[in-house]
């Protein structure tokens, strides 16, 4: 099984894990998170980084979920990924980690297109079309 992690702002990852666990109805397996601070020093942050890493794999690999491009911990993300069995995703969110989590099994080329599709496919932009009768609103329900 590919491991999965998270590499996030402040507690974006955590979150995403409770969601997840929710949704499955229990937590998955080799699925865990690094919060990272912009006040963290950078070469603290890759060192640990390198340690969960090292920690989570299972001698499949790991797929990295990162939140956003460019930022601190993407860049850290970065800087380790040149590591053997190890890919990343910027722009997490539930839907791709939910596929994520899914498709792990099926290899790492397989689980990365199904990821970043996953991700893309679950973002819509809700219109007062999409309501079951125009301009009315559906019951939410928890």
């Amino acid at each position: 099984m590919i491991a999965l992690l998270i590499v996030a702002h402040g507690n974006l990852g955590d979150c995403l894990i409770q969601c997840a666990t929710h949704v499955l109805g229990k937590r998955p397996e080799a699925l865990e998170n690094l919060d990272l601070s912009v006040c963290d020093d950078p070469e603290d942050m890759l060192a640990r980084a390198r340690s969960k890493l090292a920690e989570i794999d299972q001698g499949e690999g790991v797929l990295i979920l990162t939140d956003v491009y460019g930022a601190t911990p993407c860049n850290t993300v970065c800087r380790a990924i040149a590591l053997d069995r190890v890919e990343a995703i910027a722009g997490v969110n539930l839907p791709m980690l939910l596929k994520a989590l899914t498709y792990r099994d099926s290899g790492m080329e397989t689980l990365v297109e199904k990821s970043v599709s996953g991700g893309h496919a679950g973002i819509f932009n809700i219109h007062s079309e999409h309501w079951p009768v125009a301009g009315q609103q559906a019951e939410i329900r928890g």
